[in-house]
């Protein structure tokens, strides 16, 4: 950075129930694009921080999935977009990296796997910057379910979790 000092990126994996504040966010998303919210679930918490010589500063980022009653794509749909992903995945993380450091890795070195905040079979752009973040492998392999829930319109994800559910 000019002047000196650094930025740096934690991630919080959920996924956890949506706050309140999180919840109607959801529910804005949802209805302003004609939907009815079904489920919300708060996958991370993503705090910047910056540190310099004068100054001091942070914020925090929920990222959430909003279930609302989104169509799903034909099965050729869902290939097409996980084709884009594949085919721009590398390049996704470099540029993640120059943004908020390295893409994170696995114990055994492993690029985290890239997950889609609107899932692709819900009609997620596979290639939108906002809409891929890093994702352990083992929380990422039990989203699919956890997703099928939150579309249901099934508890958990339909009730308000605690403002911040993770202690620091």
């Amino acid at each position: 950075m000019p002047g000196g000092g650094q930025f740096r990126t934690v991630i919080h994996y959920g996924p956890w129930q949506c706050s309140a504040q999180l919840m109607d966010y959801c529910r804005e998303k949802c209805s302003g694009s004609g939907h009815v919210l079904q489920g919300c679930m708060w996958l991370a918490d993503v705090k910047m921080d910056f540190e310099g010589t004068i100054v001091r500063a942070g914020s925090r980022f929920g990222m959430t999935h909003c279930c609302c009653n989104y169509g799903t794509l034909t099965a050729a749909q869902n290939a097409a977009a996980r084709d884009r992903w594949d085919n721009i995945r590398d390049g996704f993380r470099g540029r993640w990296a120059e943004r908020f450091g390295a893409w994170p890795t696995e114990a055994n070195g492993k690029p985290y796997q890239g997950h889609h905040i609107r899932d692709l079979s819900h009609g997620g752009n596979p290639t939108d910057w906002d809409n891929v973040i890093p994702f352990p492998k083992d929380i990422h392999q039990t989203l699919n379910g956890l997703y099928a829930q939150c579309y249901a319109n099934e508890p958990p994800w339909t009730s308000v979790g605690p403002s911040y559910p993770y202690g620091e």
